[in-house]
Parts: C-alpha cells; structure tokens; sequence
C-alpha cells in the first residue's frame, strides 16, 4: 500500500507531510544512510509518537525537520511539506523565521538546553522575538507560562538561574519556552529521558494538557513505549533509519503488525506480569547503515525471516484501515488467503 492511499481516510491535509525522505551522514568511512524512504504524516492537533530502539533514527528525523543538522549531513531524497510547502526547498532565512514561531522543539536533555549563564527571564523573552510588544508584556507572558507549567511563585523565580531548579524544574522551563510560542507543530526529542519515573508521569500529562489547551501539533520522540501510549494518538516504528509500521496507538499496541514491533512490546517492562531478574531484549544487533542493503534490514534479527526476506526490501502492506506495516509477511498471508 502506498502513503497516497493512507492519507484517502483523512479529510483535511497533513500539518506535516514527509515523503520518500533519504538522509546520509558522510563519514571518514563512508556513506551512512541515516534515514531511508521515510514517509510519515502529522495532522492538525494531533500527536504522533516516534518510537524505536537507540540508533534507530527518530532524533535525527526531528532534527531534519527543524533544520538543525550538522554540515555532513546531505538529504538526497524526498520532502518535508510543513503547511504545504517543502521545507528542504526553502531558503535558510525563510526556514529559520518558522524556528521558534511555527515550530518549536523541546531537547533530549533539560540540563543542557538551557544556558546556564543567563536567567529564565532574560531566554523567556529572548525567545518571544518574532512576537510584538514591549519586554514588561513578555515578562508577563513567560511569568504566566510558567505559572501554567506548574513552577511555584514565578514572578520571583523567573530571575534566577537555571541551576537554581531541579531537572524537572527545568523541563517544565523547556516546555514553557518551546509553547511560549504558541507554535502549530511542537517537536519533542525524549523530553523525559533525563527524569525519574515519577516526573516522567507528570511531564506526559503537564504536555497532554498543554497540548489540549493550545490545540498545536505534536511530533513526540520516545522510547518509552507507556508514554506513548498515555499522550500519543498515532505512532510510528523506526528500525534502522526505517519506518516499519504506522497507524493508530490502540491499533498498534493491541495488533502489531511487523516482527520488530511485537519485539519491542515484549521487552516493555510494563507488559512484564511474573517477577524475572532477566528482562528479555531482542537477540542480535542493530545493523550498521554505511553501504547499500539488500533485503528487509530487520532480516538478521527477525525470528520469522524467509528466503525472501534476504533478497527484497519489503513494501507498505495495509493490515487494517489505518495501519500498514513493511513486512513479507503480510503479503504471503494474502498469497494463502487467496
């Protein structure tokens, strides 16, 4: 099945369209093919999660899409339409105006996104540049963001130092900051890899209720599977620079359709019901992505690889209304249905 056809069962036009999207690295090695075909769709108000093993490319597609990526880096294929127009094709002025005003992001690590050397009220303001009005009307705004983001007394604190707040403090000062905005698109790169489980929970629900209030788009970046499953509404698959499933969260928690994904749901603490000291893992490696590959890229770890497997990358199947999934696999199921 291709996007094309997917994309019939919604109404209106994808915020966010990526197509056919190739990525390489180059390195003293050579050639690493970072990202390959990766298609992917972002609707209005809507938050889609990216979820994979580390490796697996979902940073550096959100990286791709705010345009922050190193000078090796070279996209040689496809589109990221952001409001129906390419953002690859843009010139660098035109793209860095949409930073920090259409889109925003909030970083992996909230201990080094902000600058330590600058108070909260000076980065709040700093940020609001593309935004009218004089530095007491943006004082207020970010006073009143962060009131909103759950930071105690923040007409006081917002002149203190970041290291003055603890990692979840600062977190909700990344988020605060990135939705200060009011952006369309919100891109979050593991907001909560930094946090302990408890903070983890309030961050998920604090981004939930934000993003309900503001009505903006999310394209959330996690390994963690329950966090996906707590805010997300869609959720894509990465596996090596590939998406191998897509579709509704309930749809691909409840009837995963690609190898990798069941793999990936089973090694899920959460799912764990019996005390084990051996949480399971997925066998193998992840593959190294310098040179062309032949064949489905999950083959070397896929317990139900086949001939096929080996020698043809697999295509887009439709497993349900609103999930396809790469894998053979589907296609000799209808081979014996038929």
């Amino acid at each position: 099945m291709r996007r094309d056809d997917l994309t019939q069962h919604t109404s209106a036009r994808p915020l966010l369209e990526i197509r056919d999207l190739n990525l390489d690295f180059g390195t003293p090695r050579g050639c690493i093919h970072a990202l390959r075909n990766v298609s992917l769709d972002v609707p209005a108000a809507q938050v889609i999660g990216i979820v994979g093993e580390s490796g697996s490319g979902k940073s550096t597609l959100a990286y791709t899409v705010m345009g922050l990526l190193p000078e090796n880096a070279d996209v040689t294929a496809g589109s990221i339409l952001f409001e129906g127009k390419d953002l690859l094709k843009m010139p660098a002025q035109a793209r860095r105006s949409l930073r920090g005003d259409r889109l925003s992001m909030i970083f992996q690590d909230p201990m080094t996104a902000l600058n330590p050397v600058r108070t909260i009220e000076g980065q709040m303001i700093d940020i609001q540049h593309h935004e009218q009005g004089t530095r007491g009307e943006k004082r207020a705004r970010a006073i009143d963001m962060l009131r909103r983001v759950g930071i105690s007394d923040p007409r006081n604190r917002i002149g203190a130092y970041p290291h003055h707040f603890s990692g979840g403090m600062r977190q909700r000062i990344c988020i605060a900051m990135a939705l200060l905005v009011k952006p369309v698109l919100l891109i979050a790169d593991e907001p909560t890899t930094a946090l302990d489980a408890t903070l983890e929970v309030q961050i998920i629900h604090l981004l939930k209720d934000l993003q309900r209030e503001i009505g903006c788009s999310v394209l959330f970046v996690s390994h963690h599977l329950g966090a996906v499953a707590e805010l997300c509404d869609r959720v894509a698959v990465m596996y090596a620079g590939e998406v191998v499933e897509q579709g509704a969260v309930r749809d691909i928690f409840h009837n995963p359709g690609h190898p990798y994904t069941r793999a990936l749901l089973e090694c899920d603490p959460g799912r764990i019901r019996k005390s084990t000291r051996t949480l399971p893992t997925i066998p193998g490696e992840v593959p190294s992505l310098l040179g062309s590959k032949k064949g489905c890229i999950f083959h070397t770890r896929c317990p139900q690889a086949f001939n096929r497997c080996l020698q043809e990358n697999p295509v887009e199947y439709r497993i349900g209304v609103d999930q396809v999934a790469r894998c053979h696999l589907h296609d000799e199921e209808r081979l014996v249905s038929a």
